[in-house]
């Protein structure tokens, strides 16, 4: 009845201790999807939310962002976490390639106490993988369009997104 006692006192100052973790502390599990736009999108924020910006600049395609790498990382100097929502995502083929339009809001988290909330559309693309020869290049960023906006991350997603 003792060993049970302490077990269970061990256990329950672990649950507290972990609670007391703070956001920097907890690194998200590794997630590298390009399987389809809303999962390349998902391991975007991954890669940002993990500090790997490299990782993260390597999913837009030649219209690299904001000025090169070293801007885009910058960037996210303050940023402490990401969250994005996905919304209903709209794809069509064009010219041996298929187009993903996602639209999304982004709630950012920064230094010191700031958060901020984006919303907008990114447009992924994929050559057909059946016409591809090697080396294989999954979906990439083509277009990345988010403005500030207010209100709750629910209510900011876009209702649509055109695909080019």
């Amino acid at each position: 009845m003792k060993v049970c006692l302490t077990a269970a006192l061990a256990l329950a100052a672990l649950a507290v201790a972990k609670t007391e973790v703070s956001a920097e502390e907890v690194v998200a599990a590794y997630v590298d999807d390009r399987s389809d736009g809303a999962a390349l999108v998902r391991s975007l924020y991954n890669a940002i939310n993990r500090k790997e910006y490299a990782r993260a600049y390597g999913y837009f395609a030649e219209t690299q962002p904001v000025g090169g790498f070293a801007d885009f990382s910058r960037g996210y100097a303050n940023t402490i976490s990401v969250e994005v929502r996905i919304g209903k995502v709209t794809t069509e083929g064009a010219a041996g390639s298929v187009y993903a339009a996602i639209p999304v809001a982004v709630k950012s988290i920064e230094r010191p106490t700031k958060t901020r909330l984006f919303a907008g559309c990114y447009v992924a693309r994929i050559i057909n993988p059946a016409q591809q020869a090697p080396p294989f290049t999954p979906y990439q960023i083509e277009a990345a369009r988010l403005k500030e906006v207010e209100g709750p991350i629910e209510q900011a997603i876009p209702a649509v997104c055109d695909v080019p």
